[in-house]
């Protein structure tokens, strides 16, 4: 049968991984193996070495992979019982083999598959090529080392892990390499340092970030935009503390569900107190705090909320995986017959962001439950089914795309998930929308109805920025620091020629400061830059920091009370008037647009 798309892909990546295998032990015959699986971009073989293996060999093992591969060497599938299979391994000297037979065999494995192309075998349930010419010769090569623990563990023995890439030819695998050297480009972690963006310190913690005064300003533009469309979308504003007492997590469930995910608790005057995972039992207490009709409904509830969750160490990633976030957290209380139209106005606040923002490719993961195992969700199954018609018929009704994800719903309810992708094709789960009927049942949320009788109330969680940290890390990957003038921490540059001009400069520093212009604190974000370097150099630097805007200031400007305005492009707009700046700056914050556009490099 012919062998089409991913899964001749999968069985390239994973016969490359024995092709290596091959070619390591012919420079280290005494290496142990370990797992040599294929993966998303390649493959990557665990070994352990009594001699190091260093990164001057990957030549040499390409060498010797490819004359394997023209050697075509067939995959010959074969099989053991289990304690055959223990008893081989341990006479070819494959400790860690034999540890994991051992462990199959314990489970209830009967036999164990094994694989041999050439003199090379190894333990094995395949998918493989038919033979080793399949592959073609040019499609990989080997990428890097890595230090990685036996099955993962840091009380395991540590290996050594050789990573290769690997795609269907080699177009495929230029292709990758450029997009991620453009990747490392706009990696917001080196970029978040160099534009001073955020920090992190061992004295206050893993996961914790600090906004530094670039980043803040980023956090404040995003909060306004999410206040100005939340306003004119109808909801209120709320604030809750950052910890509240175990009782409360007990009664929303989190303890029971999500303990392993919440730091340790705090013992306080005898109680025990939680710093808080999300927002959604504090708002569900406001909404408690009144009783409410029919006719205030829906009550929109939205919070700049600061959570806490204690991610594996190993899990942690910049601003993409953190353990303290402020959440752009919204909830929404609403009747039976309104949640199908709240849910569709939620979709359509996501899309106006992302619209906003230049994001073009987009989708919903519509995460539902697997109902053959409520065990890992709450037990009520009727009421999975309605929820779940509601928030099918809404994406149905939006005409957003959307996938299906069986098993990946939250505890009390299904989830949409919506997911982005980058300029540099690199996909992310941005935001999520869901509707909980849980919350109703254990924290008795009612409303009265026409009947003048209490009925359940439908909520819906949703945070169409997701948290400042992780929306922030897309946009510096997205615009690779370049931001928007709306979104820029310093918008302006006033460069003076020669120090005469620093009288004037400062003038239009003042000017540009104090202006009503609708920035997150009011007047355009606006620096001067009166040191004594050449005008080209402070051009340069001023590009460097990425800013949108250098105005030029020397005897002609200060004589016609103009600036030449340079982009951080490159572009030269020539000499403006003040007065025609402040005209073009104020109607690209208003409207978060640039006038000029600076395109960023689309994905190779």
């Amino acid at each position: 049968m012919e062998v089409k798309g991913d899964e001749k892909l999968y069985k390239i990546r994973h016969s490359l991984a024995h092709v290596l295998a091959q070619a390591v032990l012919q420079i280290r015959p005494g290496a142990k193996l370990a797992f040599g699986p294929p993966v998303d971009d390649g493959f990557y073989y665990d070994f352990m070495f009594d001699e190091p293996l260093t990164p001057d060999l990957f030549p040499d093992i390409e060498k010797r992979m490819r004359k394997i591969i023209a050697e075509r060497q067939e995959f010959v599938a074969s099989k053991l019982s289990s304690q055959e299979a223990i008893a081989h391994l341990k006479k070819l000297n494959q400790n860690f083999k034999a540890e994991y037979c051992e462990e199959l065999a314990a489970g209830g494995e009967k036999e164990i598959g094994f694989y041999t192309n050439g003199p090379f075998e190894d333990m094995c349930a395949g998918p493989h090529l038919k033979h080793t010419g399949e592959i073609p010769p040019d499609c990989f090569k080997i990428d890097t080392l890595a230090g990685a623990y036996w099955r993962g563990s840091e009380k395991n023995p540590q290996l050594t892990r050789i990573y290769g890439l690997a795609f269907s030819n080699r177009s495929e695998l230029d292709a990758f390499v450029k997009r991620r050297e453009e990747a490392k480009k706009r990696d917001h972690r080196r970029l978040g340092q160099e534009l001073a963006i955020f920090t992190f310190s061992d004295e206050v913690g893993q996961g914790l970030p600090l906004w530094m005064p670039n980043g803040t300003v980023m956090r404040d533009e995003l909060e306004k935009l999410g206040k100005e469309e939340e306003r004119r979308d109808g909801y209120v504003r709320v604030a809750t503390p950052h910890l509240t007492k175990d009782k409360l997590y007990y009664r929303s469930g989190h303890l029971p569900f999500y303990k392993s995910d919440m730091y340790s608790p705090l013992e306080i005057d005898g109680e025990q107190f939680y710093l808080k995972p999300m927002n959604c039992p504090h708002h569900h207490q406001i909404y408690l705090a009144q009783p409410h009709s029919y006719r205030e409904l829906p009550l929109r509830l939205a919070e700049y909320g600061q959570c806490y969750r204690y991610e594996n160490s190993g899990a942690l990633s910049g601003l993409m995986r953190v353990r303290g976030f402020c959440q752009n957290d919204s909830h929404i209380y609403c009747r039976f017959d309104q949640a199908k139209e709240e849910f569709l106005k939620v979709m359509r606040l996501h899309a106006r962001y992302y619209d906003l923002m230049g994001i073009k490719e987009y989708y919903m993961r519509f995460s539902k439950p697997d109902l053959n195992k409520l065990d890992k969700y709450v037990n009520e199954p009727q009421k999975w089914l309605a929820a779940m018609k509601i928030v099918k018929e809404a994406m149905d009704e939006s005409g957003y795309p959307y996938v299906e994800a069986e098993g990946e719903a939250a505890f009390y309810g299904p989830k949409i998930d919506f997911m982005i992708k980058s300029v540099i094709g690199v996909e992310y789960a941005i935001s999520t929308n869901q509707l909980d009927f849980l919350a109703t049942e254990r924290f008795g949320l009612t409303y009265t109805g026409e009947d003048g009788k209490d009925h359940p109330v439908y909520v819906i969680h949703r945070a169409p920025l997701g948290s400042h940290e992780r929306f922030i890390a897309f946009l510096i990957e997205q615009y690779a620091g370049s931001f928007p003038t709306w979104l820029s921490p310093v918008q302006a540059m006033v460069i003076p020629i020669a120090d005469r001009h620093n009288e004037y400069g400062r003038k239009v520093y003042e000017m540009l400061r104090n202006a009503d212009v609708p920035t997150a604190y009011g007047g355009v974000r606006v620096e001067i830059d009166e040191s004594r370097e050449s005008m080209q150099k402070k051009i340069r630097n001023a590009q460097m920091r990425k800013i949108p805007y250098m105005l030029i200031a020397g005897d002609n400007e200060a004589r016609d009370g103009t600036v030449s305005v340079r982009l951080r492009s490159g572009q030269d707009l020539k000499a403006i008037s003040l007065e025609k700046f402040m005209q073009r700056i104020t109607q690209e914050v208003k409207q978060r647009r640039d006038l000029v556009s600076e395109a960023v490099p689309a994905a190779a």
